[in-house]
């Protein structure tokens, strides 16, 4: 199976010293080069696995770390210290790496050779205390990085390490995003707003507007040959409504959607631009709020925010790739409303029109109905129930001096009808530990409505991301309860603000 990074890398740094020996460091080598062999061929670690030589001093792990900042193909680099390397000299490597650091806590053995050990197998399997050495040096130092303990045959370590890959790989994708927002925010909604200049600094992310025209431009240019071919792949993937087929009375809305489908793409494309967002207040000469354009191009990666919302875009196309091959999907989310039967309280997600296909692996329909706002023609989308599954559901913040995520992990169900009357597709979800602990945490913490629901990348990915991109992440999961929530709402804010410094 290909790995969904291959062409990305993580460099696999092993520490040590010259103490030993040569033959102590040839062993230390041949040892590690097979650990980083080991990950590499795990499925679950979706990159390429770089083995680096043995660092044994102050100035070659400075080079490497470096070198690694400067190589764009590296997404992050792991470390390990297969013997006892004094952590003074990793202080200066340390103090430079700028890529995601994860520190791998393993030995080359799985069982301990109880009949034969002696002290020269004690000298050179030292991780067990060398690794200590290491983090004491790393804490001191305030380094941010994520730790994995256990041998790396063991699957479940590997599945760690391929989490922390992904998240850095969401990471890597959010520093070099260029956002579009087609027409400003919706009027005196309050949070989707948010410092698009402090967004660039902790995400990287840049995001500017193009008028709204710009794209009805770009939908003037569109060949009726890309649109053919585009309406012929609706037609061969989706359960299309015989409306909007060929020779259908309403075959000309499914033509123009597909025109705004190939606008979208060519100009964002054109503008380098990854993500986007769309506004149902500001849609100048566009004949029809995009909807199945907006489904299609984020089940091809993009990020997409509604109603100019660029954070939920942003946190999108993050959840994007970090879920890229694994099953499930990403997707623009809004808690819309509830069944709050006793006991077995459910949530409805849906939006207007643009929920992700990724969500179902069932066919879609192609449907046509009236908005009722917007004051545009009737708009084409893809109408679908979300697979059941586990799923988290993600929302970001601006809360004045830093950006928050709130996740709430949930169980997408069934709903308990055909919903014949709701022409949207949507999610139907239990969130975790009780509907009611859940909502008054998500309250208590701000979250935002708009969300992205991933049943791809998990909260463990999400938990990474928020520490490599130093941003406040609240949790609601099993373990939850209210006071308890309600203090890590306190202690979070007294800790975020006084990290700033003065």
């Amino acid at each position: 199976m290909s790995k969904p990074y291959a062409d990305r890398e993580v460099w696999f740094f092993t520490g040590s010293q010259d103490l030993y020996g040569e033959e102590t460091l040839r062993q230390v080598a041949e040892q590690s080069q097979e650990v980083a062999r080991l990950l590499d061929a795990s499925a679950d670690v979706p990159a390429t696995v770089v083995w680096k030589p043995v660092l044994k001093d102050s100035d070659s792990i400075r080079r490497a770390m470096l070198d690694a900042n400067s190589d764009d193909r590296v997404l992050g680099v792991i470390t390990w210290m297969h013997t006892f390397s004094p952590a003074k000299m990793w202080i200066h490597g340390l103090s430079v790496l700028d890529k995601p650091l994860l520190h791998l806590h393993t030995q080359a053995n799985v069982e301990l050779p109880w009949d034969s050990i002696d002290f020269d197998f004690m000298n050179l399997n030292q991780a067990a205390h060398g690794d200590r050495e290491y983090a004491y040096i790393a804490s001191r130092m305030g380094v941010t990085r994520t730790t994995v303990s256990g041998h790396v045959s063991n699957p479940a370590v590997a599945r760690r390490v391929g989490t922390w890959v992904r998240a850095s790989a969401g990471r890597a994708a959010t520093q070099s995003l260029r956002l579009a927002r087609f027409g400003d925010n919706m009027r005196n909604v309050a949070v989707t707003e948010g410092d698009k200049t402090e967004a660039e600094v902790r995400f990287g992310v840049s995001v500017n507007t193009w008028g709204v025209n710009d794209l009805v431009a770009a939908i003037a240019q569109v060949a009726d040959s890309d649109v053919d071919l585009v309406v012929k792949e609706y037609e061969e993937l989706y359960d299309v409504a015989p409306e909007l087929r060929v020779g259908g009375e309403r075959h000309e809305s499914l033509r123009y959607a597909a025109k705004q489908e190939v606008a979208l793409e060519t100009l964002l494309s054109s503008l380098g631009a990854r993500a986007f967002t769309t506004n149902f207040e500001d849609l100048g000469d566009l004949r029809q709020l995009p909807g199945i354009a907006v489904q299609r191009l984020m089940s091809k990666g993009y990020g997409f925010g509604a109603e100019g919302d660029w954070k939920t875009a942003v946190l999108v196309r993050a959840a994007k790739v970090m879920g890229e091959g694994l099953p499930g999907g990403a997707s623009l989310m809004e808690d819309y409303t509830y069944d709050l039967t006793p006991g077995d309280e459910l949530i409805l997600g849906a939006h207007m029109l643009e929920i992700c296909p990724s969500l179902t692996t069932s066919t879609p329909r192609v449907e046509i109905h009236p908005l009722g706002i917007g004051g545009k023609e009737d708009p084409v989308r893809m109408v679908f129930d979300a697979d059941p599954g586990v799923g988290v559901v993600v929302s970001l913040a601006d809360m004045r001096e830093r950006f928050r995520l709130t996740a709430n992990v949930v169980d997408v169900v069934p709903p308990r009808a055909s919903l014949p009357h709701l022409p949207v597709a949507r999610a139907v979800w239990k969130p975790r530990p009780d509907f009611a602990t859940s909502t008054e945490a998500w309250l208590t913490a701000g979250g935002a409505h708009h969300t992205v629901l991933s049943t791809a990348a998990g909260v463990e990915a999400f938990e990474i991301f928020a520490d490599l991109s130093g941003t406040e992440l609240l949790v609601i999961d099993e373990s939850t309860t209210r006071r308890g929530f309600r203090d890590q709402v306190r202690w979070n804010q007294a800790y975020h603000r006084l990290a700033q410094g003065f």
